[in-house]
């Protein structure tokens, strides 16, 4: 197993990002998801010809923080990954998304959730 971090600095406050984030079934705001369907604890997330099942693992809102995994839709072995934004300043925070996940594919989750950390960064701050 392999971990590894993504991570963007927002000019917006944590609240205002969290409720982008946080909302588990809306993931719009993501490059590549053509549609996001929530049912219960897991998601379907279509994107790229597939079809992929996320399962919420923990969620705390006061600390702004969602972990979930990959339960289904692609053959992967283990996968866990938890985006927290975290205030730093009163009109900046600091958005961070973790993953362990098969070693194989660490590199590739990498420059997803930093691709899709820097498209966030773009769409909320204009």
């Amino acid at each position: 197993m392999g971990e590894a971090r993504a991570e963007q600095t927002i000019e917006k406050p944590a609240d205002e990002i969290w409720k982008v984030v946080g909302s588990f079934g809306e993931m719009s705001w993501m490059p590549g998801v053509e549609s996001c369907e929530l049912n219960g604890d897991d998601r379907t997330l279509k994107m790229n010809g597939m079809e992929i099942v996320e399962r919420q693992l923990r969620r705390d809102d006061s600390a702004r923080s969602l972990t979930y995994g990959i339960v289904g839709g692609v053959p992967i072995g283990h996968h866990q990954a938890t985006i927290t934004v975290t205030p730093n300043g009163a009109a900046t925070s600091l958005v961070t998304w973790d993953v362990d996940t098969d070693d194989a594919m660490v590199d590739a989750m990498k420059g997803i959730y930093q691709s899709s950390l820097d498209s966030l960064k773009q769409q909320l701050e204009g």
